[in-house]
């Protein structure tokens, strides 16, 4: 038995909203459905995307058209391999709303099979929340009970002109003599012709859509998706109106269908390259396609287009620069806020601007200048080694330069002389956080943004949904920021698909894997006892390092595990055990001195080493997580708090559903279960084995140990195609456990529950 209803779905540069597209698709309570997602060949990673979303969902078929295909050729390949009752078009940038399916089977059920059904839908702008449409407001002043034609209910061409927004019966659709156009907009004359032709019209008046407005990033446009042109537009018109004119209904029909199209070629008039040409032309379309006794507009409103139609266009020009010259008075107050903004802009750092740009010099920042620190530290070092000619400066904090940084780091603190001077002349900006506000990319100047964690909590755009995390961010400047990036750094594909949806732009995505974590691939029995050695930690012992995250609702460190209670109980069971307490950067300390079987490691400046150095991690909702995964020792995510956490900060997935993949080890929600999982073997166990191993499988596959130098080569060294990634299967297995490995000098004893320095 064909589906009922066939879904096509276009697929290119769709990588942040595909999954969550068809997971509103396939999560419809109407199951009798086929998925067709069409690809060409995205260099954004979209169609290895939808290849692994069909894989998991025998109702998904994945289809590859050779490259270039524009909209229109996906949207008809897609048609062609229907097999449904229905047609229904959903872009990968929309989602289904809950129902949606259901809904529209059971009306075309109750309209006796329609040609067409139009229902509603909900528009969510770019940065805002969802909005009913005016569409939707036609549709339910019109009722849900009446099946009609357009003849019988002109006001049906208010229903916005796209595919996605009705169901076309498949025989219908094959029918059409107006097929997909090229351009953004490609769909508008189809959905007219689907509209115009249709002997049976059905209307279900209820959202079913939610249309969500992406940002417009110019520098991925592609070209099937450059704005129709008005002459385009013309031409377009032109042939639905030629081809629908011998239609049975073309009659009743004609003239709704021409005051459409007289209203949108004066919307592109103002954007027409040649405008005499174009009112000429229009004013030709007129008197072709103008219906035999159809009335002309009267009044002020309709003036503009009375003088398009009739080939007006001095008159037409005059009007058009009466209103410019009343809206750019209006403009002038805004102009003047500009300059004075543009004032405060240091003087020196303008002049600095003017030289040419340093070749040889790279600035690196982490955590808001804070140190030398995480991956852009892994760079830095990496490019000393195989760039040497590129200088490194690093921008840290009055604070951060006073407690010492590493030797031999050249540096900048803010608001210095050399601080402009570097942020005018340097030419590759690498960090792991945004750089300040006031810096102006110039053009030959290259920013890598790093990143600093996997994202488990929603990022970036995302977190307007979540006020907490939010905490009075302005989204606007945030976006002028990430269009500062020409590359981004993912640590695997999940984060590709984030970053993604956080972060709307023209970046590049460089699935390198984290430069800080090749540490951590790479280290073995010498690297391991040495992170022991400086933290005091004997062979034998066993250490477990608990690091939670940050809490955007709390204030200050709140331990949600009773620390004291574990270590006592652990020494009363005779576990040879110390726990290293690791506080969140934004919090000074855990507070843990003079504690027995405790030390508060929070300033110690390389997670890394603590990572070597411990033989389990627990953890909440850290992104430390699946750096530690690396390893593969046991993870515990202690999440007593969970569902606070998710319904407050967001979450991208179900850390704690327990499905391979999802969760990295054992669960716990009390002290009582952490002291249980640390004693009763089920730490290390088959099932938490398993479950680690389906974890580094999915979050770990870029993270082969060369993933600084994949980024030093193809930013500083200008090597166009990046290092391949080693595939899992072929590189060596992780390190040894730590507390296997044996100490290789002596050492002075360190006392359990003292703060440990940095090493320097």
């Amino acid at each position: 038995m064909p589906p009922r209803l066939s879904i096509i779905v276009p697929v290119r540069r769709v990588r942040g909203t595909l999954r969550e597209c068809l997971r509103s698709v396939l999560s419809q309570s109407f199951r009798d459905i086929e998925v067709i997602g069409v690809a060409d060949g995205s260099p954004d990673g979209s169609g290895r995307l939808l290849d692994e979303i069909a894989d998991g969902d025998p109702r998904v078929r994945a289809v590859h058209l050779p490259e270039p295909a524009g909209a229109e050729d996906r949207r008809t390949a897609g048609a062609e391999r229907a097999a449904g009752d229905y047609l229904l078009f959903l872009e990968a940038t929309h989602v289904l709303l809950p129902g949606a399916l259901e809904r529209i089977a059971e009306r075309l059920e109750s309209a006796k099979e329609p040609d067409l059904l139009l229902f509603g839908h909900l528009r969510t702008p770019f940065r805002g929340v969802p909005r009913p449409t005016r569409s939707l407001r036609l549709l339910r002043d019109m009722g849900g009970s009446q099946v009609c034609t357009l003849a019988e209910r002109p006001e049906l061409l208010g229903v916005a002109a796209v595919c996605w927004n009705r169901a076309v019966r498949r025989d219908v659709h094959r029918a059409q003599r107006i097929g997909f156009a090229s351009g953004p907009e490609g769909d508008r004359m189809y959905a007219l012709a689907t509209l115009a032709t249709a002997e049976s019209v059905a209307a279900l008046p209820e959202p079913c859509v939610e249309h969500r407005g992406q940002r417009h990033v110019p520098a991925l446009t592609e070209p099937e998706e450059a704005e129709t042109s008005p002459a385009e537009l013309l031409e377009q018109f032109s042939e639905l109106l030629t081809a629908l004119r011998d239609t049975p209904r073309f009659a009743k029909v004609h003239g709704p269908l021409f005051d459409v199209a007289v209203r949108e070629l004066l919307e592109a008039y103002p954007k027409a390259a040649r405008r005499r040409r174009y009112v000429r032309a229009v004013a030709a379309f007129c008197r072709v396609h103008r219906p035999s006794g159809h009335p002309e507009r009267h009044g002020f409103g309709a003036l503009r287009l009375r003088l398009l139609c009739g080939g007006r266009r001095a008159l037409l020009a005059g009007l058009d620069t009466a209103f410019a010259a009343r809206r750019g008075l209006l403009g002038l107050a805004g102009a003047a806020r500009a300059r004075a903004v543009r004032r405060l802009t240091p003087l020196y750092y303008r002049l600095q601007r003017l030289r040419p740009l340093d070749r040889r010099l790279a600035v690196y920042s982490a955590y808001w200048n804070r140190g030398v620190s995480c991956n852009p530290a892994a760079v830095y070092r990496k490019a000393a080694e195989l760039a040497p000619h590129i200088h490194g400066v690093w921008i840290v904090s009055a604070k951060a330069a006073a407690a010492g940084l590493p030797p031999g780091v050249d540096h900048v603190v803010p608001g210095t002389r050399r601080y402009w001077s570097v942020l005018a002349r340097g030419t590759y900006f690498i960090s792991n956080v945004n750089f300040h506000n006031h810096l102006v990319k110039r053009r030959g100047q290259i920013h890598v943004m790093t990143h600093h964690g996997t994202p488990l909590k929603v990022m970036g755009m995302g977190q307007q949904q979540y006020p907490a995390a939010a905490q009075g961010m302005n989204f606007r400047t945030l976006l002028r920021r990430v269009d500062r990036w020409d590359l981004s750094l993912s640590s695997n594909p999940h984060s590709t698909e984030v970053w993604s949806q956080a972060y709307p732009s023209a970046v590049r995505h460089l699935e390198s894997g984290y430069p800080r974590n090749d540490v951590l691939v790479n280290a073995g029995p010498d690297e391991i006892a040495a992170a022991r050695e400086r933290l005091g930690l004997p062979p034998g012992r066993r250490a477990v390092l608990y690091a939670p995250t940050f809490r955007d609702y709390e204030r200050t460190f709140t331990c949600q595990l009773d620390l004291d209670r574990v270590a006592r109980e652990l020494g009363e069971r005779g576990e040879d055990t110390v726990i290293l307490v690791r506080a969140h950067y934004f919090h000074d300390g855990a507070g843990l001195a003079g504690r027995a079987g405790l030390i508060d490691v929070s300033g110690h400046p390389r997670v890394e080493e603590l990572f070597l150095a411990a033989d389990a991690l627990i953890a909440d909702y850290s992104s430390l997580i699946f750096d530690y995964a690396i390893l593969d020792r046991p993870i515990v995510i202690h999440a007593p708090d969970w569902e606070v956490y998710r319904a407050v900060r967001g979450v991208t997935f179900d850390l704690l559903s327990g499905l391979p993949g999802d969760t990295p080890g054992e669960v716990t929600r009390t002290t009582e279960d952490v002291v249980r999982v640390l004693t009763d073997g089920s730490l290390d166990g088959e099932r938490s084995r398993a479950l680690r191993a389906a974890f580094r499988e999915r979050f770990c596959v870029f993270d082969d140990g060369r993933a600084a130098e994949r980024v030093v080569r193809h930013v500083l060294l200008g090597e166009e195609t990046p290092l391949p990634v080693t595939p899992p299967a072929d590189r060596e297995a992780p390190g040894p456990r730590a507390a296997a490995v044996p100490r290789q000098q002596p050492a002075e004893p360190r006392g359990v529950g003292s703060a440990v320095p940095p090493p320097r």
